[in-house]
């Protein structure tokens, strides 16, 4: 269905909203109902199904949004899963949770930026479209994303769908199953496809330097601040952020990245003014942030932020079927890149790798064929050749020292021996112990100096 025959009903007791809104839609293209109080909403609903509500939250001098939210379970009664947004000029987090707990697809405030609310708005009507034709096999392999098994094919199906919209994703799975190559699919089946994709493992940034990473910093902002950055959201502007393994951000954290996300605006540290951004956000993790949202620690007001659409992708073991496609997909590339030729897998090899469970799922998988691949002394890969490859499981690691009792170090002995610890770890690599430590590579410089540890790199 064109745009233009699209109705947007707007439910708002101010006039000059309705008629500003109406204005504005209208010039977008599309055909503009409003009324005014709920009853009259109601009613209206009765006979008519527009394609999309924008919804005012309060029709008295209370502002809690409560008739806003009663209305939006009316709504759904009558006409079930039509696409509301929420606005309201008395705003608050929650009342946007409780609204998209019971259906509303977005939450945005008075006054509204014009350019936001229709992308909110075709966003919102893309979604609720029906799928013009099912999955197939031939239509649904992104590039490079291999499989023919249904439930895989769905997740694909569906990934392709929302790609042409702004919707806010969250990709869910095992580690290994592909996460980022679906985030990247979807950003280059995107309109945002010619702008930046701009990946962000949040589980590598530390507390202290999230703000600096994500946000950037002037010159000065702090004392190792020698010079400007630019940050995350900004390299990502009019593109794309993704931003892995999200369920790894720790509450502090949680509430900057909320900030960005509902508001498009962030502060530069060492910069007062706002920078307004304009990104989509993938976000993706192995963790059950429903669990994390019950156990209070992962915000549920971020967690809807985020998951507007939520796609989980199977472990490999629910699609055995898929793992020859992905063998053979892996021998003729890795072929090509190590200049190898008729390299080919037994079928008594193929039969033992599908009934193998690979616990790191694609990875492991491309992992253990690239090894054989290339130590393996034949162009036939027979069973030996993946089993004498394997890596063994990694066993969990044990602490060797335990914590000292009260009394028995100093916090200047602990501070030093956990320099020394992560030092080592990190084979006196001084960039990722200082990350591991939470601090800057300078201040693990001025900590080494100051324990007379030795630069041994």
């Amino acid at each position: 269905m064109k745009s233009k025959e699209q109705t947007i009903l707007v439910i708002d007791d101010d006039r000059a909203v309705c008629a500003s809104l109406k204005l504005m839609l209208k010039r977008a293209g599309f055909k503009v109902e409003f009324v005014h109080y709920p009853k009259d909403a109601l009613d209206f609903l009765k006979d008519n199904r527009p394609d999309l509500i924008v919804l005012d939250m309060n029709f008295s001098i209370d502002t809690s949004g409560l008739q806003g939210l009663k209305l939006i379970e009316d709504i759904q009664s009558i006409h079930q899963n039509i696409p509301v947004i929420m606005m309201t000029g008395w705003g608050t987090l929650q009342l946007a949770v409780e609204g998209m707990k019971k259906g509303a697809k977005d939450f945005l405030t008075k006054p509204w930026d014009n350019k936001e609310l229709l992308s909110s708005i075709k966003t919102a009507l893309q979604l609720s479209a029906p799928p013009k034709t099912s999955p197939n096999k031939e239509a649904m392999n992104f590039e490079g994303i291999i499989g023919q098994d249904p439930a895989f094919l769905e997740v694909l199906e569906k990934a392709k769908r929302i790609s042409k919209t702004d919707a806010s994703v969250l990709i869910l799975g095992e580690s290994g199953t592909g996460k980022e190559l679906l985030a990247e699919a979807i950003h280059y089946e995107s309109l945002r496809a010619s702008n930046s994709f701009v990946k962000v493992n949040l589980g590598g940034i530390s507390s202290t330097l999230f703000e600096s990473e994500m946000f950037g910093h002037k010159k000065g902002a702090f004392t190792d601040a020698s010079s400007d950055r630019i940050g995350r959201f900004e390299l990502a502007d009019n593109g794309t952020i993704f931003l892995d393994e999200i369920g790894d951000l720790n509450l502090g954290s949680q509430v900057k990245l909320l900030r960005v996300l509902q508001e498009k605006t962030f502060e530069v540290l060492g910069n007062s003014s706002s920078t307004k951004v304009d990104v989509r956000v993938i976000s993706a993790t192995n963790k059950s942030l429903q669990e994390m949202v019950a156990e209070k620690s992962f915000r549920e007001d971020l967690f809807y932020r985020i998951n507007l659409i939520t796609l989980t992708l199977p472990p490999l073991r629910e699609r055995k079927s898929d793992i020859p496609l992905l063998v053979n997909h892996y021998i003729k590339n890795l072929s090509e890149i190590y200049n190898l030729e008729n390299i080919q897998v037994s079928k008594k090899a193929m039969k033992w790798l599908i009934d193998q469970v690979f616990t790191g799922n694609i990875r492991q998988l491309k992992n253990l064929v690239e090894r054989s691949l290339l130590l393996s002394p034949g162009p036939i890969l027979e069973v030996e050749d993946f089993q004498s490859n394997q890596n063994p499981e990694p066993s969990p690691i044990k602490s060797e020292s335990p914590i000292p009792g009260v009394g028995e170090m100093s916090l200047e002995e602990m501070e030093k021996e956990m320099i020394l610890k992560a030092l080592d770890y990190h084979n006196y690599k001084v960039n990722k112990a200082a990350l591991s430590l939470g601090i800057t590579r300078s201040a693990l410089y001025r900590r080494m100096s100051k324990f007379n540890i030795a630069y041994e790199a």
